[in-house]
């Protein structure tokens, strides 16, 4: 595939909405219809969003899930002065289209277009930046003290899946919150899934809430009461207090967790039922305090393929016929090459058959990183430690402790929220964990939030730390072998989709720590690459030689450490050099040759290609990467600027 003759995104065009979702642009139109027009609204809404997501693509399930709950929400409170913050924000699809941008909703993760997730600078209804899971708790706290501080008493809103509770953030902030005596209401909606199905001993406890008679009995008490409070005038403080006897009488029975948290559980309730949810959230505007509404939701629903087939899948199919729930997908007409998250997954059980001590772990990502394919042929070796990435790097510490070598797998954007047990756990030990970093440079269309543009800089500057990256599938298999037999921390990067090679299944062999490799010999300059953005490097060598121009290509495969070696061949032999990387300009890996340069008395023009020291937004990967220049035509102009002309003799 020719990466620079990639077409740019086509114009789309909108869908047309229901008669009903077509009135309403703001929250306040919303508010203009009876009650009694509320199911048809949600069914509109539900149907634009499948229209939308069936033709242009895009996170699907998890919206369909909370339509009547968003519908709800935006209907009873006074948004955007009462504050709503989604976890993770996947789901605020009806969100958005209620907040002012059904017209633009066509272009909802299109380079340019819309955010998929909710965004600060978008829209003042979306009052806190999310994409990472278990902020919103931390987030809508925030926000509900410095409200009483300012002596305000808006509502304030945090709306979380069962699959973000299982995050520690979540239960550090519930344990505050609980202290806080702020106007604070935590939705939970509960689901039982992330994007793989949730795991531990919380999805245990809320099944066993859901279930249990005693609770549904109380609640049902509790909704009575509430909806005689009105009546009592002065004595509504003594009906509160029946409602929490009620409720702590039903603790005898069972144990509550949110209430043991001092936060006033209210359910569970049908997040499906969009009358029953207005009134009990505007019931539950006059409880004051923390508090817990405890829903339950089915994602996908409304869609039965979504439904009622595999929820992980249906997570974010990509484009889809809508009447039949076929999944399109492009068949090739030549072998193509396979996603390296899938070279991992089927190498690492090639690996673990040849070595006892293998052990896979992944942070609830098991379908997205592979380890799934683990996990089902060895399932007492591989780990879903659910939204847990400082869990599963520590964990994998303790493994390392007992002589075996754990393959921990966590996307580079979540990577972010485990530095600290990298350092402290892993690398001041210098304990045999392999930490693999999917998705790392951008993630396109899920944008900043998702971007794995750091890691190179984060870790270069750990001791004991190996950092490297692969150009190929085979040379990934290659560094997963080395990884797996080197004694002390070692990390491999690798983007997200394919690799370049369909004959990819290479017998392993170990590559020596720190060494690069010659691609193409050349004169005038020398490209520098790492990782898979080296293939960039191949297709613009071929445009270079055609106009006469024959840079060299040089592969260094580790940024630490770096081959001292090579480079002192490249820098005694080349005065123009170019580094490239889809890693951040600062600290990276370019920074990483410079450091060298300069330290070794060597002199040379470098210029480095990567991700400046700004947010890049969201769209299609070869977009984000010729905006930055270092695609296969920026990466020519670049040696352009810099060579003398020497012809291919």
């Amino acid at each position: 595939m020719s990466y620079s003759t990639l077409t740019p995104t086509l114009l789309k065009m909108q869908i047309t909405p229901g008669p009903l979702l077509a009135q309403i642009t703001t929250p306040e139109d919303l508010k203009k219809f009876p009650k009694d027009k509320l199911v048809q609204i949600c069914d509109e809404l539900r149907q634009f969003i499948v229209d939308n997501v069936s033709v242009y693509g895009g996170h699907f399930g998890a919206s369909l899930g909370v339509v009547e709950l968003t519908v709800a929400l935006h209907y009873v409170l006074n948004t955007p002065d009462d504050q709503l913050v989604w976890d993770v924000g996947h789901q605020a699809y009806g969100h958005k289209i209620l907040t002012g941008r059904r017209e633009q909703f066509h272009t909802n993760r299109v380079y340019g277009g819309l955010s998929g997730f909710p965004k600060r600078k978008e829209s003042e209804y979306d009052t806190f930046g999310v994409g990472h899971s278990s902020t919103s708790i931390s987030a809508a706290l925030g926000m509900a003290v410095a409200s009483k501080y300012k002596g305000s008493k808006i509502q304030h809103v945090a709306v979380i899946g069962d699959g973000s509770m299982t995050g520690g953030m979540a239960f550090e902030a519930m344990n505050h919150a609980g202290v806080s005596d702020s106007n604070l209401l935590i939705i939970l909606n509960d689901n039982c899934m992330a994007i793989d199905p949730n795991v531990g001993a919380l999805k245990d406890y809320l099944t066993d809430i859901t279930t249990s008679h005693t609770y549904n009995k109380v609640k049902d008490e509790v909704w009575k009461m509430l909806g005689k409070m009105s009546k009592f005038g002065s004595s509504a403080q003594e009906v509160i207090s029946k409602v929490e006897g009620a409720i702590k009488s039903a603790v005898l029975n069972q144990s509550n967790l949110f209430e043991s948290l001092n936060l006033r559980y209210f359910g569970p309730v049908d997040g499906h039922d969009v009358d029953h949810l207005v009134e009990i959230l505007k019931d539950m505007r006059g409880i004051p305090g923390p508090k817990i509404l405890h829903c339950i939701t089915v994602k996908g629903k409304g869609y039965a393929p979504a439904e009622t087939g595999n929820q992980t899948t249906w997570h974010a199919p990509g484009t889809f016929d809508k009447v039949t729930g076929e999944i399109f997908k492009k068949v090739p007409t030549t072998p193509q090459a396979p996603k390296y998250q899938d070279v991992f997954g089927h190498s690492l059980v090639e690996l673990a058959e040849m070595d006892s001590r293998i052990m896979g772990v992944t942070p609830a990502m098991p379908s997205g990183s592979s380890m799934n394919i683990m996990m089902k042929a060895m399932p007492d070796r591989a780990f879903d430690v659910g939204i847990a990435e400082q869990h599963a790097v520590t964990f994998s510490a303790g493994l390392a402790t007992q002589g075996l070598v754990p393959f921990c797998n966590i996307y580079s954007t979540f990577m972010q929220r485990a530095y600290d047990q990298v350092v402290h756990d892993v690398c001041l030990q210098n304990l045999p964990v392999v930490l693999c970093l999917d998705r790392a440079g951008f993630a396109g269309a899920d944008g900043p939030t998702h971007h794995g543009a750091y890691d190179i800089a984060f870790f270069r500057c750990v001791p004991n730390l190996v950092v490297s990256a692969p150009m190929n599938e085979e040379e990934l298999r290659n560094l997963m072998y080395t990884g797996s037999i080197y004694n002390g921390p070692f990390s491999i990067r690798y983007p997200r989709g394919a690799g370049v090679m369909p004959e990819w299944k290479t017998p392993f062999r170990e590559i020596p720590v720190g060494q690069g490799r010659i691609v193409k010999e050349g004169e005038g300059v020398a490209i520098l690459t790492i990782g898979h953005i080296g293939n960039y490097a191949v297709e613009a060598c071929s445009i270079l030689a055609k106009e006469g121009l024959n840079p060299a290509h040089y592969d260094m495969r580790f940024v630490k450490p770096l081959d001292e070696e090579l480079l002192q061949e490249i820098f005694g032999k080349f005065k123009k050099v170019v580094t490239v990387e889809d890693g951040c300009l600062m600290g990276g890996f370019g920074s990483a040759v410079l450091e060298w340069m300069v330290d070794n008395g060597y002199a040379a023009q470098v210029k480095r290609l990567g991700i400046p020291d700004e947010v890049i937004e969201h769209g299609e990967q070869i977009e984000l990467h010729r905006e930055c220049g270092f695609d296969p035509a920026g990466i020519a102009e670049t040696v352009r600027s810099l060579a003398e002309v020497v012809r291919v003799s």
